[in-house]
């Protein structure tokens, strides 16, 4: 198993509002909990959790596709995540949602089912956070057709 260590700074800013720094010439991003803790001023944590689920499975299924030389894109994504309390009333993500749109139809590609049946498999951060969280992921064409 090669290991790899990922670093990301987070510096209080005022309140509940952080700047965060992934280093190597990244453009710093602010995160802020919504009133009334914070501001808003940007992503929560929450935010950022169903960014980075939607971007990984965006990312493994272009990677996928791309494998047999298929153009899938423009990939859309939109996460969801129901947020409720748990057993011992603590709020907590109790599930999560991403449905993906192709910018193409489903007949244009070839390899459809072999990688539909496997590209969330290579999805690093769904897969580690599906240990602790439930997430249903639904993939359509452009014309709206569910693929999965």
């Amino acid at each position: 198993m090669s290991g790899k260590t990922i670093r990301v700074e987070l510096s209080q800013r005022q309140d509940y509002r952080f700047d965060i720094v992934f280093g190597d010439d990244m453009s710093v991003l602010t995160s802020d909990e919504p009133a009334p803790l914070g501001t808003g001023l940007g992503p929560s944590p929450m935010h950022m959790l169903c960014a980075a689920v939607g971007n990984c499975l965006s990312d493994s299924l272009l990677f996928a596709f791309r494998k047999f030389k298929q153009v899938p894109e423009p990939i859309h994504c939109v996460v969801t995540a129901d947020v409720g309390r748990n057993d011992d009333n603590r709020l907590r993500v109790l599930h999560m949602n991403a449905q993906i749109r192709m910018g193409v139809l489903a007949a244009s590609l070839d390899q459809l089912d072999h990688v539909l049946a496997q590209f969330e498999e290579f999805c690093t951060v769904t897969q580690s956070v599906r240990q602790g969280i439930p997430i249903t992921v639904e993939v359509f064409d452009s014309a709206g057709q569910q693929l999965k």
